[in-house]
């Protein structure tokens, strides 16, 4: 990967399914005039880990604004404290780290059940919610987001030997980035208000699971199933009238099954380019690595 998107902002979590391995590809499908244009805003309705929007924002400098959504509230609250009260959210992570990491295998694991058990609860501050979001991110199995249908964190507790639990560096860098950045909590369609000529939206829903067994995206209670996948093309459809570019990633269910062409379908009207990313997460290890990927787009000009 270039050493220009090695820069000092990135995700202040781990997530499943980010972008940082598809950087590149992104960026051969972006429109040109984003190297010149200064009027260009850049929109992500599900942000996720924000890997593609720490980088976009430092590799083009002359955007801005950004604007970023999800509906997940416990990570926008996140993205907040960490624009605003970086520095309270540093102490309270000093304090976690400091207690969590001289402790036991099964001490680590109490101590991460009690913060878990706190973090579902409703009364919590701002920066405790940010904090303890960051912690059992960063000690949880795998970096998993997984809710229950009430909506509470039930991901186990992982085994690390020496997770960074306070990345004061990043937090920093990160809060500096989002000064530019609008931040909402949302349902996607709200960002249409958005959709403007001189508007780049990239979207990374959750993802259409390639079998039954394979679903991590039980990422807020309410799930995201065909249903949403075709209303997703349907907001696409929206803001391509409004002459907004857009770029947006999914699995290849057909690379998976070749009789598959829900996304070849729905997507026709569009550009769709298949790209090659290392998955890790799947029950079945046969199942890991290298999975083709979608990038759809209504962006006409590829650079090479």
């Amino acid at each position: 990967m270039n050493d220009t998107i090695l820069m000092s902002a990135k995700p202040f979590v781990k997530w499943v399914g980010g972008k940082t391995q598809l950087l590149e590809d992104i960026k051969r499908s972006l429109p040109s005039d984003l190297l010149q244009n200064e009027d260009i805003l850049y929109v992500e309705p599900f942000v996720g880990g924000g890997a593609v929007l720490f980088w976009i924002l430092q590799q083009f400098p002359n955007i801005k604004k950004a604007v970023i959504n999800d509906i997940n509230p416990h990570l926008i609250t996140t993205y907040k404290v960490i624009k605003y009260q970086p520095d309270k959210l540093i102490a309270q992570l000093e304090t976690i780290q400091n207690e969590y990491i001289p402790l036991d295998e099964v001490g680590r694991k109490n101590y991460y059940l009690k913060k878990r058990d706190i973090y579902n609860l409703s009364s919590l501050s701002d920066v405790e919610v940010a904090a303890l979001f960051i912690f059992l991110n960063r000690t949880c199995f795998n970096g998993l987001y997984r809710v229950n249908s009430k909506g509470k964190f039930n991901v186990p507790h992982g085994r690390y030997a020496n997770p960074k639990i306070c990345d004061k560096d990043t937090i920093l860098a990160d809060s500096k980035i989002l000064q530019k950045v609008e931040i909402l909590c949302g349902d996607f369609s709200e960002t249409i208000i958005y959709a403007t000529p001189n508007a780049l939206f990239y979207f990374d829903p959750p993802y259409k699971p390639l079998s039954k067994t394979s679903s991590f995206n039980s990422y807020a209670k309410e799930e995201f199933d065909d249903s949403e996948q075709i209303r997703l093309r349907d907001f696409c459809h929206e803001i391509s009238v409004c002459k907004a570019h857009f770029i947006l990633s999914n699995s290849d269910v057909k690379g998976n099954d070749k009789n598959n062409n829900f996304f070849d379908d729905i997507y026709k009207a569009y550009t769709i380019k298949r790209v090659m990313a290392t998955r890790m997460v799947n029950a079945n290890s046969s199942k890991r690595g290298k999975l083709s990927e979608l990038m759809i787009s209504n962006i006409t000009e590829y650079n090479k």
